[in-house]
């Protein structure tokens, strides 16, 4: 019989484990927060030593974290200097509110809310071009969907749409891609955008590049470089993190066809498998902040200046909260779901990525009668420790008749 492998902190930053991280956090959650190391030294990471850094692993201890961002910062500049500055993601109050009262204006539910017809038009062309069969549902449509939608929230011409995917990768690519690469594509993403937002204060148009060139609060105008890192945070956010959560619902349907066959009678399961996907498998599994004085969590000493790991993922499937956590279940309050963060870093877009969810199950329940695995075995994305999703779905679909 094989002896069950002992993990040991310095697994929460394998491969192995950013492909399925669940075992790790159930081995190590009683010792959080924990330290391990999480980034090598090197050409990858393009820092010249090794960054340890404090898991949170118990849901109580990533809650105390997000609510005191005084103690734990998003201002993590100093110690990733390679990843680019976006707006919002990287800033603390006071600063960080200011920002996203702005910001509010600019990305409201109403705005969402007028978009949804178009975003089912789009839809619904992806899946005629899918037709049925064994197809792939990351690259026809988890990534097209997102990818277009933001593009037109923006205001992108849809000639542009292949270009914001590689920007969008490539910011999230920490393992895959090398830093002077990362920082490239950074560069271009942030002087399209700029140059963008210019365009739109010489003419505006309806899109939020627009509303954000033009929106006020107390005679306050986002500043072009913070205009810029909120344009690159959508992008990142609204794209990557929506694909790996449509991914994510299309593949747990696909191993329960019993849970299918049930939705598609009762339209009420809906929101339920949405937010139940957001616990189970959530899309942004961590991010990182620095602390900014000594603390203590659940009885450990985190020094000044150190680097917090807040894993969502593991928070998500903490048995203190939740009720059987491996399980998918639909009868269970997810209130406490940190899926979207909390505090004050809540995700901003949070209506939207429902609104696409909800779409896209609405319309694969109305067209197709089945939904099952394929052939080829589905692939884990390896580009980076934050997200959780596939590079490649294959399932195979079979079209409702009459």
């Amino acid at each position: 019989m094989k002896t069950p492998r002992e993990f040991v902190p310095d697994d929460l930053g394998t491969p192995a484990t950013i492909a399925d991280p669940y075992p790790v956090y159930r081995a190590l959650r009683d010792r959080s927060p924990v330290r391990y190391l999480r980034i090598p030294g090197g050409a990858i990471s393009g820092i010249a030593d090794p960054i340890h850094a404090y898991a949170l692993l118990r849901h109580s201890d990533t809650v105390a974290a997000l609510r005191d961002p005084g103690t734990f910062s998003s201002d993590v500049m100093s110690v990733f200097p390679i990843v680019p500055r976006l707006t919002l993601l990287h800033d603390d109050p006071p600063r960080h509110t200011h920002l996203r009262r702005i910001v509010n204006r600019a990305f409201s539910p109403r705005r969402v809310a007028d978009l949804e017809p178009w975003i089912g038009r789009v839809a619904a062309s992806l899946f005629d071009e899918l037709g049925e069969g064994e197809v792939d549902l990351v690259r026809g449509y988890a990534v097209p969907l997102p990818v277009q939608v933001i593009a037109h929230l923006l205001g992108v011409p849809p000639e542009e749409y292949a270009q914001f995917r590689r920007w969008s990768e490539a910011v999230t690519s920490y393992r895959s891609m090398l830093a002077e690469e990362r920082q490239a594509n950074a560069r271009d993403m942030a002087a399209y955008m700029a140059k963008m937002l210019a365009a739109r204060r010489e003419r505006p148009a309806n899109d939020l590049l627009t509303a954000l060139v033009e929106a006020e609060v107390e005679g306050a105008r986002l500043e072009t470089p913070e205009a810029v890192g909120f344009c690159m945070l959508l992008l990142v956010a609204g794209n990557d993190t929506t694909s790996n959560l449509l991914g994510n619902m299309m593949h747990i349907l696909a191993e329960r066809p019993d849970l299918y066959r049930r939705a598609r009678e009762d339209r009420s399961l809906v929101d339920p498998i949405i937010g139940e996907t957001l616990r189970y498998e959530s899309p942004v599994q961590r991010l990182v902040r620095v602390t900014t004085r000594p603390v203590s969590l659940s009885g450990v000493e985190i020094p000044q200046g150190s680097v917090v790991d807040v894993m969502y993922g593991a928070a998500n499937r903490d048995p203190e909260v939740f009720d059987d956590p491996e399980t998918f279940r639909l009868d269970r309050p997810l209130s406490a779901s940190v899926a979207f963060g909390h505090g004050a870093h809540y995700c901003l877009g949070t209506p939207l990525a429902w609104a696409e969810a909800r779409i896209t199950l609405n319309m694969l329940l109305d067209r197709y009668e089945a939904l099952s695995l394929g052939t080829s075995p589905p692939v884990r994305q390896q580009r980076g420790m934050m997200p959780f999703g596939f590079d490649a779905l294959p399932l195979s679909l079979r079209k409702a008749r009459g």
